[in-house]
């Protein structure tokens, strides 16, 4: 049985973390290199960097962060937002990241996603969905949650898979900062049409929340950020509760 995953989750808004409420009503929650550093020696499996308000101005001070962050942890880390060129993700990786996320660019420019994929090999390409639901179906958002594409996001998950994703971080818009537990019925209806891992993210409160999204979401990673940055739960509290109950994790 594949272990599960549990990724902290970093937003970043100009070299800081921070933390929001349906992508909206931020607040500090403190230094990039510090938090990883935190997380990795807590156990974490991965981290996941998301640098929400990213623009032309502020790419060295991602390239910077990218940097620090590398030589404080030794675990797997993804870097996301204003990713929109194969040199940009060339740049990214050079500073130490592990992986690239890419969201607004892989819609704007879906062979993005090939091109990264065939340069630097599938395992370092992540496409992030943020998905709000319309009726029975979801859309996917773009611009840090601000525009809605009308893409439906089942497809454009399918397609992106296609195109050489190597795996999928699924944002609940609906649930994004709530704590009201994951969108568990978006989380299957996306893992059950891939053979890609999904990363589940958007309303992670309670331990049983995270257990349900593996137990019950049929998701293969669960990415929190609230929880961690408020020391509500340590990683390692996450890990031992879904150890108990019975969800396979690397402690």
């Amino acid at each position: 049985m594949l272990t599960k995953r549990i990724i902290p989750c970093l937003d970043v808004n100009a070299g800081r973390v921070v933390k929001g409420v349906n992508f909206i009503q931020l607040r500090d929650a403190g230094d990039p290199a510090e938090l990883g550093r935190r997380y990795s020696e807590e156990g974490a499996d991965e981290l996941v960097f998301l640098d929400i308000t990213a623009s032309s101005d502020n790419r060295q001070t991602v390239r910077d962060m990218v940097r620090n962050v590398a030589r404080e942890i030794f675990i797997p880390f993804t870097v996301g937002g204003g990713i929109r060129t194969v040199q940009d993700v060339q740049a990214i990786l050079r500073a130490g990241a592990d992986k690239v996320s890419l969201n607004t660019a892989a819609v704007e420019n879906p062979k993005l996603v090939e091109q990264v994929a065939q340069e630097f090999g599938k395992q370092c390409v992540v496409v992030a969905i943020d998905a709000k639901r319309n009726g029975k179906s979801w859309n996917v958002f773009v611009k840090g949650g601000r525009q809605d594409t009308g893409l439906d996001a089942l497809a454009w998950a399918e397609q992106v898979q296609e195109l050489g994703a190597g795996e999928i971080l699924l944002t609940s818009m609906d649930r994004d900062g709530t704590r009201a537990g994951y969108d568990l019925e978006l989380t299957r209806a996306v893992s059950g049409r891939l053979n890609i891992p999904v990363i589940a993210s958007g309303g992670a409160g309670s331990l049983e929340s995270l257990a349900d999204v593996f137990s019950r979401g049929n998701a293969d990673a669960a990415l929190a950020a609230s929880i961690f940055h408020d020391k509500n739960y340590s990683v390692q509290d996450v890990k031992r509760y879904l150890q108990e109950k019975g969800i396979a994790v690397r402690m």
